[in-house]
């Protein structure tokens, strides 16, 4: 594979991926029959494969989360949604038949779209699962509505397509942990373990300075490069990332039927108020998960600047927690992983008493002080 890396360009979405995710978003309920289809045609190859301790990586987006699916897909027993994999995520196995067969694939690494170090080709792992979710969650992204799902949610459904869906994973791509990386699944771990009891989660968080600094850089990033090109928009939208953008949406972790407090400020043009409140609201929920030990026990929380500063023990953590063996990945870690340095928060005095008031008890429950 070529891994010479290429410059960030403007992000571009291809005329072909644009046409194919049109069809996804325009007849989830025909995708997810076919991939119905698939999983018969696939049944004794299936019955054969088993779910063993996935892992989750759920954290609010710009926490971490991405160089923590990258070091866990390096594992050689994982197995991780890719960029290839998109747009007919329902169909994995036909899907990559025909990606297989049709062609060459730019094979050369280049830097994401966030423009933040992280080089990627269509082997990269990714986050995709939002497609599934929102296939048979739908108003997952709704802002008047709670986003929780918990143990009290039961959707037989989804919850045999969703475990077929691992399996087919499983089998195409030769593993047998399979690992997940989805900024949303935060808010349905509780959930995730109900169906998947022995279920890992990896919850990533920031200090509310830096991570918010790093949510505005990035909201502001994609703003521009939908305001410019309409695909890309349907891109975010139609692979199920709303953190950013045109089309950012608050995360709604209230169970009383309040809307996103997020939301709130965002429309009286609070930006800073509205993204503290998405950390406060977000972690909270997290933190309030943990008052169950047997929960607690399942979710391995990771400071970011504890990784950065010591990416080798930190990561060793990590490992042992999912229950999967060094493989090298301690010493790749060390090697990987190092301090942002392409920005710095700029806030103004009022901004960050801002952050700190609406922060200040969360980030507490996690040792910022």
């Amino acid at each position: 594979m070529d891994q010479t890396v290429k410059q960030s360009a403007p992000m571009e979405v291809d005329p072909w991926t644009d046409r194919v995710g049109g069809l996804l978003e325009r007849f989830p309920g025909l995708m997810i029959r076919a991939g119905d289809w698939e999983t018969r045609m696939l049944c004794d190859r299936l019955a054969e494969i088993a779910i063993d301790r996935p892992v989750y990586v759920a954290g609010l987006a710009r926490s971490g989360s991405t160089i923590l699916l990258e070091l866990l897909a390096r594992h050689p027993e994982a197995v991780t949604h890719r960029y290839r994999d998109f747009p007919l995520l329902p169909i994995p196995w036909g899907w990559n038949w025909f990606v297989d067969r049709a062609g060459q694939v730019e094979r050369q690494a280049k830097e994401r779209a966030h423009r933040d170090r992280i080089v990627v080709t269509p082997e990269s792992p990714e986050a995709f699962e939002e497609v599934l979710w929102s296939a048979f969650f739908p108003g997952l992204h709704d802002e008047e509505k709670s986003a929780v799902l918990d143990r009290t949610t039961a959707h037989p459904r989804f919850e045999a397509f969703y475990r077929d869906h691992i399996r087919k994973l499983l089998a195409l791509r030769g593993g047998r942990r399979y690992v997940s990386k989805g900024n949303y699944n935060v808010t349905r771990i509780a959930y995730l373990k109900k169906i998947l009891p022995d279920a890992r989660f990896v919850v990533p968080i920031r200090d509310p300075i830096w991570h918010i600094a790093s949510l505005v850089k990035q909201h502001r990033l994609f703003l521009t490069a939908g305001a410019g090109d309409e695909r890309v928009r349907r891109h975010m939208r139609r692979s199920g990332h709303f953190e950013f953008g045109p089309d950012r949406c608050a995360i709604n972790t209230a169970c009383d039927g309040a809307p996103a407090r997020a939301a709130l400020h965002w429309r009286n043009g609070e930006e800073i108020a509205g993204w503290a409140a998405q950390w406060a609201d977000v972690y909270g929920h997290v933190a309030d998960l943990m008052q169950d030990p047997e929960t607690a026990q399942a979710i391995k929380i990771v400071r970011y600047e504890d990784f950065c500063a010591d990416p080798g023990p930190i990561f060793a953590e990590v490992l042992q927690h999912c229950g999967l063996e060094p493989a090298g990945l301690i010493e790749r870690a060390g090697r990987m992983v190092s301090p942002p340095t392409y920005y710095e928060p700029s806030f103004t005095l009022a901004e960050r008493d801002t952050i700190r008031d609406l922060t200040a008890d969360v980030a507490s429950r996690f040792a910022y002080g």
